[in-house]
């Protein structure tokens, strides 16, 4: 440790003291001191492991807010490859079977999360009552005077159409959205030039967010300024798909274009992985299409596959059951979307 004022060994700390200060794992400091570039230097490497100054990680830690919320966004660029599905059954997993804390923040126009987790008449009347995103997204177009967004109306408490599901939260969606999103790129720059485009939903969340261990930011089936504002804040994605030609198409432009974008602000968006839905294991094209998929290795492939089926589909009304395998399914699907979430969970330690 030459070189490196130390006043008394409480100053040193280990990864496995540093998991405990984080509330991680091990393995999931490893990970971060593997991803991040900017981690801190160990001050000497013992047989032991490495050592660091406590005061470097716990200003690190605070910098990256990893004793926090984590924020994963699902993304495909097409339409109806089971995104939505796919976030919401995480989001009541993480909830009901991992006892987390959870918010669903629904940037898609479509709002199908939004009416999956709270029907679609609640929507209506918040969305006549400019309680949803849109309007958020909206005020950053007006004088600040005139801007109408308000967090905690528009916050919806336990959420879902499941008794058993207690802990996830909603901003919802409008359709509205979709008349919004090209007009942000001409959002005024404000006083001091400090708004910027992509940072609305960052800035709007952040009285909310550390309440909250798992974020699910369901985004634009595009990579437009409204799904920027979902990447802004995550700490990675997830790609659910299809596994045929035109829904995988767009897998290496996503990674390629979200990676830019990690480059450009300085902030690691990893790929957590690829989502197989709707797969079919009597279709050859969808049991090559997945054996291409691990092999290319752009982005790891979930072990946990998710098969077509009519209870998953099902899945998507709003109606009230007791518990989540009574809405997945008792033929497997249950578990496939239990052990997936493990997965994610894992993948983003």
């Amino acid at each position: 440790m030459k070189g490196v004022h130390i006043e008394n060994h409480s100053d040193l700390i280990g990864l496995f003291e540093i998991a405990e200060m984080a509330g991680v794992s091990p393995p999931a400091v490893a990970n971060w001191r593997k991803r991040s570039q900017d981690f801190p230097k160990p001050v000497a490497d013992l047989k032991s492991g490495p050592v660091f100054l406590k005061a470097d990680v716990r200003a690190w830690l605070r910098k990256k807010d990893k004793n926090m919320s984590t924020v994963i966004a699902s993304i495909n660029l097409k339409g109806g490859v089971g995104k939505t599905t796919t976030t919401v059954a995480v989001a009541e997993m993480m909830s009901a079977e991992f006892n987390k804390r959870v918010l669903v923040i629904d940037l898609d126009p479509q709002t199908n999360a939004t009416v999956m987790l709270i029907g679609e008449k609640k929507w209506k009347v918040l969305n006549g009552e400019a309680h949803t995103l849109a309007r958020l997204f909206q005020d950053a177009l007006v004088d600040p005077s005139e801007r109408l967004f308000d967090l905690t109306k528009s916050l919806q408490h336990k959420v879902s159409n499941v008794s058993e599901v207690h802990n996830v939260d909603l901003l919802p969606s409008s359709l509205d959205l979709i008349d919004v999103q090209d007009r942000l790129a001409s959002m005024p720059s404000g006083k001091f030039y400090a708004a910027n485009p992509i940072d609305i939903l960052k800035k709007a969340i952040k009285p909310i967010i550390e309440n909250y261990d798992y974020v699910l930011v369901d985004c634009p089936p595009n990579l437009g300024i409204i799904t920027l504002n979902g990447l802004r804040i995550a700490h990675g994605y997830i790609i659910p798909t299809i596994p045929d030609v035109l829904s995988t198409y767009g897998i290496p432009q996503i990674i390629k274009r979200v990676g830019d974008f990690s480059n450009e602000i300085g902030e690691t968006i990893a790929p957590f992985g690829i989502v197989i839905s709707k797969f079919r294991a009597q279709s050859t094209l969808h049991v090559n299409t997945v054996r291409q998929l691990r092999s290319r290795g752009e982005a790891p492939v979930f072990n946990s596959v998710v098969n077509e089926g009519n209870s998953i589909a099902n899945s998507a009304e709003f109606s009230p059951v007791s518990t989540l395998k009574q809405k997945y399914g008792y033929t497997g699907q249950f578990d496939t979307y239990k052990a997936l979430t493990n997965e994610i969970m894992k993948a983003a330690e």
